[in-house]
């Protein structure tokens, strides 16, 4: 990085002087945690940056309600935060995720981006109403832009209200895509037999429709489940300031502020019926985040059994036939891999990973305030994001275009061995498992090798009652 004083400007806090690039809206605090922390290279998400500046906007209008700053001001801090909402400046905010345990270095850098945006618009009204110039005085990024607050709780309630925005416009509409094609498929699969398999091992037979209705109604599961927790989520420790007493707020800071950020965003956020628990502890951060890991193993293995379903095209099962979506490899032509289940493994994986860090970041609040929450946002907001996005797109990518392969899974469910079942009623078990064993040695049907071991010659079984007994299909439902 080039060191010409042109390059820059100087900055100053109560730490003295800084040198901050000459067009970047944040200031020395930002700058001072940008050298700090160059670790990851990895910086905090746009929803989360949106949120922050949702704070910002309610926080100013609060405070003109409440007597804390004026009008002008308050109205520039609005101004500026809608731009930062918006997306607008998202690449001034350079900051790496580990940093603070509290937040603070993003809380400061939101304060400053603010503040610089917010005096641009106060100083253009000032100009334009003709007043002195001499007489103006900046928007400051703690007395004004940070005022009735603390990083130690605006950072833990950006967290929550950036999680919540995610869950509700990413992760529930892409698990509810999933589970509808999951559905569809379920019904357009009603009549499909094919062998069960338990152990890996060949079972009695199940519908296809049948098992696909036990995916989505996985899926199902795991709405369920992030709508247990949800309201949980939506509690917001804002207003608690330092340690959760409100220290340097005004009367009615925390309810206004609150329902100035809720109306604005149209999310359900309410205030924490306990503010020394939300700051001092992250339990509905770990307790979303434990549904996330669930809804994770539900999708692995509904990704694994399409992938072993639709292995092959010769040498594997072969029941169903996934879409091509890409070539499947440099070195074997006409090769097609099941690339969107194989990036869904994927993704639960790091779903799986981020839980763990967060459980253990979780498990970190020591007296007042819990210090690991950079590192939660970015695991919980990344896990919500990737888990929403791919099960929207293995909905439409992959399940939406699968099809059965109708007579290979009714050639696997008349192949199995364990066809054999229904007729333990008829000449019991240890006989029906004596021609299930000749049928896989002699490499023959259930129904050659009940025939070819002399059951029906004997008496023991008609060929009406065998016919009966074999009929595959019957046997994916309980009998009549």
């Amino acid at each position: 990085m080039s060191t010409d004083t042109q390059d820059y400007r100087i900055e100053h806090d109560t730490m003295g002087e800084v040198k901050v690039p000459k067009n970047a809206l944040y200031a020395a605090q930002t700058q001072r945690a940008v050298e700090n922390f160059p670790i990851s290279g990895i910086t905090i998400t746009p929803h989360h940056i949106a949120a922050l500046g949702q704070i910002k906007r309610a926080a100013a209008l609060a405070n003109l309600e409440l007597g804390v700053i004026d009008e002008a001001t308050s109205a520039s801090i609005v101004a500026a935060a809608d731009e930062v909402i918006a997306g607008h400046h998202n690449n001034e905010f350079p900051i790496d995720i580990f940093q603070t345990g509290s937040g603070t270095s993003s809380n400061m850098n939101t304060n400053e981006v603010v503040a610089t945006l917010a005096t641009r618009y106060k100083k253009a009204a000032w100009d334009a109403a003709g007043k002195d110039p001499a007489d103006f005085t900046p928007v400051h990024p703690n007395d004004h832009v940070n005022a009735s607050q603390s990083s130690n709780d605006v950072f833990p309630s950006s967290i929550h209200i950036a999680a919540v925005e995610a869950v509700t416009t990413v992760l529930k509409p892409g698990l509810e895509t999933l589970a509808l094609s999951l559905e569809k498929k379920a019904e357009e699969f009603t009549d499909v037999v094919k062998s069960g398999r338990t152990h890996l091992m060949d079972a009695t037979p199940i519908m296809l429709g049948q098992e696909f209705s036990g995916y989505a109604q996985q899926i199902r599961n795991g709405l369920a489940r992030i709508d247990a927790s949800f309201g949980r989520l939506c509690e917001l420790p804002l207003g608690g300031t330092a340690v959760g007493t409100g220290i340097n707020t005004p009367a009615g800071f925390s309810q206004r502020v609150i329902e100035l950020i809720a109306e604005n965003t149209q999310l359900p956020l309410a205030e924490a019926p306990n503010h020394f628990e939300a700051q001092a502890a992250q339990d509905s951060l770990v307790e979303m985040s434990g549904m996330l890991r669930t809804i994770a193993v539900s999708e692995v293995k509904i990704a694994n059994d399409l992938r072993w379903m639709g292995s092959g095209p010769r040498t594997g099962i072969g029941e169903i036939a996934l879409p091509d979506l890409q070539p499947g490899s440099s070195i074997m032509p006409g090769k097609v891999n099941p690339v969107l289940p194989e990036a869904t493994v994927q993704v639960a994986a790091q779903v799986i990973g981020n839980d763990a860090a967060i459980a253990f970041a979780g498990a970190q609040g020591n007296f007042d305030l819990l210090v690991m929450l950079p590192v939660m946002a970015a695991n919980l907001l990344t896990s919500i994001t990737i888990l929403g996005n791919v099960s929207r797109v293995l909905a439409e990518r992959c399940v939406d275009g699968l099809v059965a392969n109708e007579e290979r899974c009714l050639q696997l469910a008349e192949s199995s061995p364990s066809i054999v079942t229904p007729l333990n009623r008829v000449i019991g078990y240890e006989a029906a498992a004596k021609i299930a064993k000749y049928a896989v040695k002699k490499n023959l049907t259930i129904r050659e090798a009940t025939l070819e071991l002399g059951y029906v010659e004997r008496g023991e079984i008609t060929e009406e009652k065998l016919a009966e007994a074999l009929n595959v299909a019957a046997m994916t439902h309980p009998r009549s």
